[in-house]
């Protein structure tokens, strides 16, 4: 593998080193981030934005692969004669929040958009292409994976299922996220436990509604749900050693629509995170049984719906050491930073990492301006000045697992 000279002077508050050919692009790219930002769409929806990836990589060289978990896309480009292969993975798709950013490039579809930077992870990887389909300093094949559904809806799984690595093997694949909070060009590349598994569940308590004047008459699903709210927040403080992490998290309830009416039906959705896969599994089995008993004392039936979005990620040691070598080449010693204590969140590149071996990175996102805002926030928005610098460290990592020398 490539020796990289580190960059001794560059540091998080200054720009950090750029390929200059890819600066000369700027202005192009992120017409095209601003492009996508204005035009969201939701998992499995991505349709335009699939349409403009696989355009752009077609017309730079690439062999492009359309329709793989239906809207995603590969970009597949070899040089030289070696049989080494590395996959490089973005998502597209954005989420059901209404932006409130007032930017020229805001959202123009209601309900929608791009509030966790999605927008700018597939440009920073247009980027890295563009420039990898000129060189062609590298010797072997790669792998561009845009990903569609990373929300919560299983898009890497579904890549998988579909034969993402049988049609496309990978020696080592590799993500990015964009990090709001920290220093522009900042990265956070360490080996092991990365981000934390991410389960959703959805239970649903069904009663015998009736008037609210005669309760005796009905079975309240509402007095259930509001047990069984309770007796869920035990789950972590009564199971869980106080030496692991562990979020058990209701985000939304919903029953009835009328005060004078005992409904049908009441509705509880929530998350669960860890950091292991054990306590993963011991926190699906508590809820299952805690519904299961809440249910019966209230006299109401329960169905749970248990969706496993995310496993745990976890880097791999060799691949997260090459990738800090080429971050700290890029931005300087002074610009690798820890993880921040009590992050719990969750990427479905854990289904990727758990196939073949690699490693995700950090990219700090900034802390002041509309780039500090934290993601899933309306008045999130990706900061563009991390366009040039993700795309110069895919390109010094493509060149480095793929050695040309």
């Amino acid at each position: 593998m490539t020796t990289i000279e580190l960059a001794e002077t560059a540091t998080p508050t200054r720009l950090p080193l750029v390929i200059p050919e890819i600066a000369a692009c700027m202005e192009d790219f992120v017409s095209i981030r601003r492009a996508i930002h204005a035009h969201p769409e939701l998992g499995f929806e991505e349709h335009e934005t699939s349409r403009r990836v696989a355009q752009l990589l077609t017309e730079w060289g690439y062999e492009v692969t359309t329709g793989l978990a239906g809207t995603g896309v590969v970009g597949r480009l070899k040089a030289g004669t070696s049989t080494r292969t590395l996959g490089i993975r973005a998502d597209m798709d954005a989420l059901p929040i209404q932006e409130n950013t007032g930017l020229p490039w805001a959202s123009r579809s209601a309900g929608k958009m791009h509030a966790c930077g999605h927008d700018g992870h597939t440009t920073i990887l247009l980027a890295a292409a563009r420039h990898l389909a000129c060189t062609r300093q590298f010797d072997g094949t790669l792998n561009l994976i845009f990903q569609p559904a990373e929300e919560g809806q299983g898009g890497a799984a579904r890549m998988i299922a579909e034969g993402l690595f049988e049609r496309f093997p990978c020696d080592a694949v590799y993500g990015l996220h964009n990090g709001p909070t920290l220093p522009v060009g900042s990265f956070i590349v360490q080996p092991g436990v990365f981000a934390a598994s991410a389960d959703v569940a959805k239970i649903t308590l069904t009663g015998r509604g009736g008037h609210a004047g005669m309760p005796h008459l009905s079975i309240d699903p509402v007095m259930a749900m509001a047990s069984l709210i309770q007796a869920i927040q035990t789950i972590v403080s009564r199971n869980v050693g106080p030496n692991e992490a562990a979020v058990v998290t209701i985000g939304s309830v919903y029953a009835g629509h009328a005060a004078n009416v005992i409904p049908d039906t009441a509705t509880i959705e929530l998350t669960v995170r860890t950091f292991n896969a054990q306590v993963q599994q011991l926190i699906e089995k508590r809820l299952r049984e805690l519904i299961e008993h809440q249910a019966k004392s209230f006299g109401v039936t329960a169905t749970l719906d248990w969706q496993p979005i995310c496993r745990v990620l976890v880097n791999h040691p060799e691949e997260t050491a090459l990738a800090r070598r080429v971050a700290e080449a890029t931005v300087g010693p002074k610009g690798l930073v820890p993880f921040p204590a009590g992050a719990m969140g969750g990427d479905d590149f854990s289904w990727m990492l758990e196939r073949v071996k690699g490693c995700y990175v950090v990219l700090g996102n900034g802390v002041e301006s509309h780039g500090g805002c934290m993601i899933h926030n309306p008045g999130y928005d990706f900061n563009d000045a991390l366009i040039g610098i993700g795309a110069s460290f895919w390109v010094h990592l493509t060149e480095a697992f793929l050695d040309a020398r």
